[in-house]
């Protein structure tokens, strides 16, 4: 037979964690087969030569920001040129499927725009089947949906801070498994962000009692304002996939690592390992760099929202309701404005703040912190975005290299000066923890990038190089491989990655994107 590729002569790390070994790496369609030895009498419509570059499975990023950019911007060359072949997207709570109305849709769109953005779609469906629908061979990476609890709340309870009824926590419950059985992967919650925060743990083991029985997993943006805001965040976790049956994935564990001046990363780690020798399945998503990223509007308390989009705009534009806001923020010392920096601006009159932090913004505009980040919100409709620094220190790189963690960008694709790691997290695994500090074998990184998420997801064919597995593949330069992206010029493509394979269909080459969008939409049970 004649082969639609056959990459030769490379080093292929397969996925497994295992030593890497010389074989040709053929594509046929959307499969691919692999040849040891001698193979000579092999035959394709194109042969590349991967001499002195390592050959692996496609990457996957299990937290990305994507489900409406990807739509609006379909080559994705942040990510795609990264290496990534698949994201885990309607992460942290927020997702956008599925909907009782179009004018809910949009309420959360506009609410969320700082985080996901507003691209200007059709937002022609309601259900998670038509969702899915928009980005089969319509985009450059396939993508896994986990369903939010925020629209489950939204269409249940509406805005409300308040506890489920028997009879609200039942449709929840109904319309979760009506969402996973069109093929969403499970629930995720983000329980920093309104209105999924207000769901109890009880409401959220209910949820999680739902997804369990499907084969679905619990993706937690976890509770971190509760308790000592430390472990007790984690321990409710646990709680809930304990009592659930689900698996429990917490993701960008980040934030628990910056919290590691509370008392360390080790009783962080242990606590979850301590989970896993009890049965729970336990695992965690972490990235390579000390900045969070989010919604400017995440600053806005959460009795802000109490009445949704109307309700938010209802605040800022009063006196009373920016005087409160201010009162709340005068009572907490850490705060570190100048360690905060905006982005996703619009108009041309905020061109000058792009970039800046919320400290120098406020200095600009002569007013106080509080008022400044009001005052954008307003005007640019809920849309900025905000970047902060974090100190994780030591930490950063026990919880990259522990046997539980992958990687999730959680990179948002918005705005000039997004946080560096939207264009850099997999090549600086791959430079900085495993060739120059060398705390994760290039094996070890590759399986965490492929097969250990693939496994978490319930993937059957992807996240390996084995005969009859997907073609989502990546040929990179293990010398070479790096992320130039910084704070100040964070928009800076990676290099070393040569090859990037989805589906079979060659996306990326020598750094440029060839126009190929054969992506789709992963959907649990039938892939």
């Amino acid at each position: 037979m004649v082969f639609d590729y056959l990459i030769t002569d490379g080093l292929v790390v397969d996925g497994s964690g295992c030593p890497p070994y010389r074989a040709t790496v053929a594509i046929d369609g959307d499969r691919i087969q692999l040849f040891r030895g001698r193979n000579d009498g092999l035959e394709a419509r194109r042969t590349i030569s991967a001499e002195g570059q390592a050959v692996a499975p496609g990457f996957i990023d299990f937290h990305a920001h994507s489900g409406l950019v990807l739509l609006a911007e379909p080559k994705h060359e942040a990510k795609v040129q990264q290496g990534v072949t698949a994201e885990v997207i309607g992460v942290d709570g927020n997702s956008y499927a599925p909907f009782v109305s179009r004018e809910q849709l949009l309420e959360f769109r506009d609410v969320n725009a700082g985080l996901d953005g507003a691209p200007p779609l059709e937002y022609d469906w309601l259900s998670v089947s038509d969702y899915l629908m928009h980005f089969d061979n319509t985009t450059s990476v396939n993508v896994a949906y986990v369903v939010g609890n925020s629209p489950l709340r939204m269409m249940e309870i509406g805005w409300e801070n308040r506890d489920a009824t028997a009879a609200e926590l039942s449709n929840m419950r109904a319309r979760l498994r009506e969402a996973i059985e069109e093929g969403a992967f499970g629930l995720s919650t983000g329980l920093d962000y309104p209105p999924g925060e207000y769901a109890s743990t009880s409401e959220l083991t209910e949820l999680c009692r739902t997804a369990a029985e499907l084969g679905g997993i619990y993706h937690s943006h976890i509770r971190y304002t509760l308790g000592d805001q430390y472990l007790d965040p984690l321990r409710e976790a646990i709680a809930i996939c304990r009592d659930s049956g689900a698996p429990c994935h917490i993701t960008h564990l980040y934030k628990s690592a910056a919290m590691a001046k509370r008392g360390g990363a080790e009783p962080i780690l242990g606590l979850l390992e301590d989970a896993a020798d009890i049965g729970v399945e336990v695992t965690f998503d972490t990235y390579p760099y000390n900045y969070s990223s989010t919604r400017l509007c995440y600053l806005l308390p959460s009795w802000a929202f109490d009445r949704g989009r109307d309700g938010v705009y209802e605040v800022l534009r009063s006196s009373e309701g920016r005087q409160k806001i201010r009162d709340q923020y005068s009572r907490q010392e850490d705060i570190a404005w100048d360690d905060m920096w905006v982005t996703n601006l619009h108009l041309a009159e905020h061109s000058e703040f792009d970039g800046r932090t919320i400290a120098e913004i406020a200095r600009l505009l002569g007013c106080d912190p509080v008022t400044a980040v009001c005052e954008l919100l307003e005007r640019e409709e809920l849309q900025p975005s905000f970047i902060s620094l974090m100190d994780q220190g030591y930490s950063r790189a026990k919880f990259i290299a522990h046997p539980l963690a992958m990687f999730g960008s959680d990179a948002m694709l918005l705005g000039e000066f997004p946080s560096p790691r939207t264009y850099g997290t997999f090549p600086r695994v791959l430079s900085e923890f495993v060739r120059e500090e060398r705390y994760l074998s290039l094996p070890e990184a590759i399986h965490k990038m492929t097969a250990f998420p693939a496994t978490r997801l319930g993937l059957k064919n992807r996240g390996l190089l084995r005969d009859g597995y997907a073609a989502d593949v990546v040929v990179f330069d293990p010398a070479t491989v790096s992320s130039p992206a910084t704070r100040q010029q964070p928009k800076q493509m990676p290099t070393g990655i040569r090859l990037v394979f989805v589906n079979g269909q060659l996306v990326v080459e020598g750094g440029k994107h060839t126009g190929a969008l054969p992506g789709r939409a992963l959907r649990r049970g039938q892939d």
